[in-house]
């Protein structure tokens, strides 16, 4: 009964974490048509939401030590529903970038917090594991671009109109209450190991592998999450593609996104968390390229690199469970929070690349200068993941080199 529980927590935890990190790509066209914002703003909106997930990331392992990890994962739901609430009250571009703000807080206290319950909960298995429980994060992924462009479009219940991007994010975000009734039931598993056991952030600053898991995990990512921030936008944009079809094609990235995660599990563990990582990461990179340099015909491999970029990070949190045993919730903030910081770099460059570039190229036109701007940030985003792909080479070789390849 207590597994069942924790499995409720840990399972839901990722699906309204899905929910609250992708319906953002259908309601930022909205966002900035309503406050007038360019690329280079939507840059910054994201990068200082990346900031409020850094800043989680900091503390929330030493919250978890202080109060356990139930109460952390609590917190880390409350605050997401109370972010859904100042996001629908909010009147201007900063008040929606404080209230964003504090959803990212939420939502990087959340994936620390369920990190840490799954690297204690699934002791076996544990790439399999860890793929399953992020395939949930699929799945809400998958249906949360076109359930958010639908759900924009529901009349209000007051004063007529629609209840527009505040109302649904207000309405989605307040499903983050549901998870908290298993835990307060279930009981939670805490650490183990002796404090002078445990690993340290000095010896994590001192180990090259902790560094290049950082590379990897940080590109990877970074790839990740730019395609549910920008890929509506750049259909929108490039192709004058509507919010619908936009949506669907962001969803059905997220579809083979969720399928690989379920499917792809085993599969990391029979060959191997480093060898997996990094040709997933290349078929991601070469799939996001081929679809920028084809052209719309081949939109549908922006779809398919969710093949390639889905088991990235499930499999390097079991990397980490593997290589830091003692010492997981440590190993796990120092490594995520050195990925938020790379996640704000890419975020500004993003914004800024597309803005630079149509710049440069404004004297063709505006469609065509916006064109070639909006390429230019997707191609960014496909080279984050062909780096990611040749960090984890390096790291292969490393590993090799002490024969502790895993």
């Amino acid at each position: 009964m207590n597994m069942l529980m924790l499995l409720f927590v840990v399972f839901g935890g990722f699906l309204i974490f899905g929910l609250s990190e992708n319906i953002k790509g259908p309601a930022i066209p909205r966002i900035q048509l309503d406050f007038g914002l360019d690329e280079g703003q939507l840059g910054q909106l994201l990068a200082l939401n990346s900031l409020g997930y850094l800043v989680a990331c900091m503390f929330t392992s030493a919250l978890a030590r202080r109060i356990g990890i139930r109460w952390t994962g609590i917190a880390a739901f409350a605050s997401m529903t109370i972010a859904g609430f100042f996001i629908y009250l909010s009147s201007g571009y900063a008040s929606l970038t404080a209230s964003y703000f504090l959803l990212y807080i939420g939502n990087g206290m959340l994936e620390i917090g369920l990190a840490i319950m799954a690297a204690r909960i699934f002791v076996t298995n544990t790439g399999t594991m860890m793929n399953v429980a992020h395939f949930f994060y699929g799945l809400s992924s998958t249906v949360a671009p076109i359930f958010a462009a639908s759900m924009m479009g529901w009349p209000a219940p007051f004063g007529g109109g629609e209840i527009g991007w505040r109302g649904m994010y207000a309405i989605i975000l307040a499903l983050s209450v549901l998870p908290i009734i298993p835990s307060l039931i279930g009981k939670f598993p805490e650490e183990t190991h002796p404090e002078e056991e445990r690993v340290s952030y000095r010896t994590m600053l001192r180990d090259p592998i902790a560094w290049l898991i950082v590379a990897i995990l940080s590109f990877g990512v970074a790839s990740e999450l730019a395609i549910g921030s920008w890929l509506v936008n750049f259909l929108e944009k490039a192709y004058d593609w509507n919010v619908e079809d936009a949506s669907g094609m962001l969803s059905l990235f997220f579809l083979f996104f969720m399928l690989a995660r379920l499917i792809l599990g085993p599969i990391t563990d029979r060959i191997g968390y480093t060898v997996s990582v990094m040709l997933f990461a290349a078929l991601s990179g070469l799939c996001s390229l081929a679809a920028v340099l084809v052209g719309e015909s081949g939109a549908i491999m922006f779809a398919i690199a969710g093949v390639g970029i889905a088991p990235i990070y499930p499999t390097v949190m079991a990397m980490i469970a593997k290589f830091y045993p003692k010492g997981t919730d440590t190993a796990i903030t120092f490594i995520v929070t050195m990925m938020g910081i790379a996640s704000v770099i890419c975020n500004l460059t993003i914004g800024y690349l597309i803005d630079g570039v149509r710049g440069l190229f404004a004297r063709r036109g505006s469609s065509e200068s916006e064109l070639l701007g909006m390429q230019a940030g997707y191609a960014f985003i496909a080279l984050l993941a062909l780096v990611c792909a040749v960090c984890c080479l390096a790291l292969y070789f490393v590993l090799r080199h002490r024969r502790e390849i895993i």
